[in-house]
C-alpha cells in the first residue's frame, strides 16, 4: 500500500443526475473537481462527461458520469472519507435507499493495483465498476490500457463488455 510521503495513482467517478438550483452538469462538475484540488488531491486527467440513462430505474433523472485520474498521498480509507464529505457538502443525502437518484456520487474505482476485500469497509478495485459502461466508459477514455488488477482485462475490453448502462455516450458526442 502506499506509504505516507508517495503518491498513488487513483480512478475517482462522478455522478449526479439530481443538480441544484440553475447550476449545469458542466457547471456542477467542475466545482467537484475544484473541490478535490483544494483538498490536495492532484488531478491528472478529466473524461468527458457522458450521459446515461439513470439505473436499475430509467424513470429517474438520466446520469451525468466521468472519471477523473488523481494522485494523493492518503490511504484509501482516508480517501474515501474524503470523497463522502465531498458529498455531504454538497447536498448527497444517503438514505439507505441503493441507486437512489442523488446530487453527487464518488466511487472510489481503482488505488493504484491495491486489492481490498472489505477490510475497513472498503472493496478495491470497485465492485461493480467493471459491468458499468458509464464508468468504463469515461475510464477507457482517459486510460484505455488501465488492466483491472483482478479481472487483467483493460478498461476499454471492460467497456465493450459492459452489461449495465450500455446507453452511455460521451455528452459532447453530437459536437464532434
Amino acid at each position: 500500500m502506499a506509504g505516507e510521503d508517495k503518491n498513488m495513482s487513483v480512478f475517482i467517478a462522478y455522478g449526479s443526475n439530481l443538480l441544484s438550483g440553475p447550476v449545469t452538469a458542466s457547471q456542477a462538475f467542475s466545482e467537484v473537481v475544484k473541490n478535490l484540488q483544494a483538498r490536495g488531491l492532484i488531478v491528472n486527467r478529466i473524461s468527458r462527461l457522458w450521459s446515461s440513462k439513470a439505473w436499475p430505474n430509467p424513470d429517474d433523472p438520466p446520469y451525468v458520469n466521468a472519471v477523473l485520474k488523481v494522485e494523493t498521498n492518503l490511504q484509501p480509507t482516508e480517501l474515501m472519507a474524503l470523497l463522502h464529505d465531498t458529498e455531504l457538502e454538497a447536498g448527497r443525502v444517503r438514505d439507505g435507499r441503493l441507486n437512489a437518484p442523488r446530487v453527487l456520487d464518488l466511487d472510489l474505482i481503482a488505488y493504484g493495483d491495491v486489492v481490498m476485500n472489505g477490510e475497513n469497509g472498503l472493496i478495491l478495485p470497485h465492485p461493480r465498476a467493471a459491468e458499468r459502461a458509464f464508468v468504463m466508459g469515461p475510464l477507457a477514455e482517459i486510460a484505455p490500457d488501465w488492466v483491472h488488477p483482478q479481472l487483467k482485462q483493460t478498461a476499454g475490453d471492460l467497456f465493450k463488455s459492459a452489461k449495465i448502462g450500455t446507453d452511455a455516450y460521451p455528452l459532447d458526442t453530437a459536437a464532434s
